[in-house]
């Protein structure tokens, strides 16, 4: 259990951070992580940390798809992993 909920914290750590480079690498004007990448590592169990990642950082907070899927991706996030705990755990 405690591992499990490690890996999803630094997960979420690290989804956090890329979005934080990813904001970097825009103001810097170099090759930048695509959205799909950014999407994806929410939709994999990161998606508190790139909520919060787009928010802290103000990074894609414009766009429609984040808007939307960034929500949906939380709420998916939280449904697997309490069905984890529930089935599989407890």
């Amino acid at each position: 259990m405690n591992y499990i909920l490690c890996a999803l914290l630094a997960w979420n750590l690290i989804v956090f951070f890329l979005y934080g480079a990813d904001k970097n690498k825009a103001k810097k004007g170099k090759r930048r992580i695509s959205e799909r990448a950014l999407l994806m590592a929410a939709f994999l169990m990161g998606g508190i940390g790139a909520t919060f990642g787009m928010f802290l950082f103000r990074h894609k907070t414009g766009h429609w798809k984040f808007k939307i899927l960034l929500p949906l991706f939380v709420m998916l996030n939280i449904a697997i992993a309490a069905a984890v705990y529930v089935y599989w755990l407890a």
